[in-house]
């Protein structure tokens, strides 16, 4: 059974720092593409960043966010820095790969974080 499991939300002050983590089982991350998505209160999941063949992040956390993987940890993180209020949302980790034509995808089950003073 696949599973991801997000960890290292919480509350910061703006301008603050969290670095969240996505720990995998029953799936080997290195052959997949890695990203997080974000989802505040009352609007939709919106793509943050996407590590994968290249790596690719939202305008909006260009210069603050940084997304890394490590295989060898079968994890993928999401370094935040400079936080700001419009940042709070719930954070989750997703996990894509096409085989043979079928898509497979994986989501954690999210990490609530909160910007706030």
């Amino acid at each position: 059974q696949v599973q991801l499991v997000e960890s290292g939300g919480g509350l910061v002050q703006p301008g603050g720092s969290l670095r969240l983590s996505c720990a995998a089982s029953g799936v080997t991350l290195g052959s997949y593409v890695l990203s997080w998505y974000r989802q505040a209160p009352g609007k939709e999941r919106d793509l943050v960043a996407t590590i994968g063949g290249v790596t690719t992040y939202a305008d909006s956390v260009k210069g603050r966010l940084t997304i890394s993987r490590d295989n060898a940890k079968n994890t993928v993180s999401l370094q935040m820095n400079s936080l700001k209020y419009e940042d709070t949302a719930v954070y989750y980790c997703h996990a894509r790969r096409l085989v043979g034509g079928f898509n497979y995808h994986y989501w954690g089950q999210g990490t609530q974080v909160t910007v706030s003073s």
